[in-house]
């Protein structure tokens, strides 16, 4: 049966330079506070980044454009078949359409209900990009209505400038209920259609119409059969993916700021979070290497003893599983001190910084915890080790 450790202690363990040890101690907790608060508020901007954008069916909708420049003006700057499915192609990209927008000319008016008339676009998108879809949106040659979906911001828009032309104010219902004249006119031939307002779009600023009605009225009534579109619209898991917003700039493509205002912010949120994590793990590294110089200090200054504890017996994994335990209970107060320091930044960050946004959480979230614990774990085994394998030579 081996004796109690306290009964040896005091032949180890004498005359070590603790200054070492402290500075390991205190590189430790700096470490472990820097990796911890590092993945904390990286998980706060993954928080931040998801409810920036109001996203439909778990996934983002953008529209992207290619960038006008004084080079390319007066150029053909629509997207071609194969540019589109080279965004398609793209990982990040789940899926691209095209929005065909009229090659004719085309004037609107609302007759008595609203003395007003203006030439307007139309375009067609792929009913799977489009957020409401009534089921009368459909159109088939000869009809003579056409269904038309709204921008809810162009009513918006709309509606404030109504009054300084002496026009009626309208909600959605009402607008729903009028009937618009469409006069459209191509080289080919001209047509006067009725349109109704059938649904409002939160998502495409645009009037879209069903795409069998545009195909036909292009090559009817212009003679246009090609289908190039100076709109297409992505849809992506992450509208703010790094990797999506640097293909479209080496693209020159134009994107919606507001929708990905965030990425961009992301990419250098992220980009320092990231150096301020790696340089944690460093610091915990050299900690450890730290705090291994000063074990090999207090073997050595011990050697004539642990020899003579290891000639009279005494297990050498005994000897070594007594010394490094005794370290343990450091290792765990410098991670719970930094876990704590970790919370209390958590906490200002969000009262105080944030202002309590419902995405964010007081508490720290569980992989913060976790990763503590891990690395309470691997400083104790590999404190272990290390005194395992030096006083294993002196068993040799």
């Amino acid at each position: 049966m081996q004796p109690s450790y306290k009964t040896i202690k005091p032949l180890l363990l004498t005359g070590a330079n603790s200054a070492s040890r402290w500075f390991s101690y205190a590189g430790l907790g700096i470490g472990v506070l820097l990796l911890l608060a590092s993945l904390q508020m990286f998980i706060n901007i993954q928080g931040l980044m998801k409810k920036a954008n109001i996203r439909k069916n778990g996934y983002d909708y953008i529209s992207v454009t290619k960038i006008i420049t004084n080079d390319n003006m007066g150029k053909d700057n629509r997207f071609t078949p194969a540019e589109i499915e080279e965004l398609k192609d793209q990982s990040f990209v789940d899926d691209a359409a095209p929005l065909i927008s009229n090659r004719f000319k085309v004037i609107a008016s609302a007759g008595d209900a609203i003395p007003f008339s203006s030439d307007v676009f139309l375009e067609a998108l792929d009913d799977n990009f489009i957020d409401t879809v009534p089921p009368n949106f459909k159109w088939t040659e000869g009809q003579i209505k056409v269904p038309i979906i709204f921008s809810s911001d162009f009513l918006e828009m709309y509606n404030v400038f109504a009054p300084s032309y002496g026009l009626p104010q309208m909600s959605q219902a009402t607008a729903s209920n009028v009937t618009i004249s469409l006069y459209c006119e191509g080289k080919l031939g001209q047509e006067v259609f009725h349109a109704n307002i059938v649904a409002f779009s939160d998502r495409v600023n645009s009037l879209l119409a069903p795409k069998e009605f545009i195909d036909w009225a292009n090559k009817t009534l212009e003679g246009a059969e090609e289908k190039k579109a100076t709109r297409v619209y992505l849809k992506t898991k992450d509208a703010n993916s790094p990797e999506l917003l640097q293909f479209l700039d080496s693209k020159q493509y134009r994107v919606n700021k507001d929708k990905t205002a965030f990425g961009r912010g992301k990419q250098v949120l992220q980009g320092v979070v990231t150096v301020l994590g790696l340089f944690g793990v460093l610091v915990v590294i050299l900690a450890l290497m730290l705090f291994s110089f000063y074990l090999q200090l207090v073997v050595a200054r011990s050697k004539d003893s642990l020899q003579l504890l290891i000639t009279l017996g005494y297990s050498p994994s005994w000897i070594s599983k007594k010394v490094a335990g005794q370290f343990i209970p450091v290792y765990i107060i410098v991670v719970i001190v930094a876990l704590l320091i970790t919370q209390l930044i958590q906490w200002v960050f969000h009262h105080f910084v944030m202002y309590d946004r419902p995405e964010l959480q007081t508490i720290l979230h569980w992989s913060v915890f976790a990763v503590a614990l891990v690395l309470i774990i691997l400083s104790a085994f590999a404190n272990f080790k290390l005194v395992k394998r030096i006083v294993g030579r002196l068993n040799n």
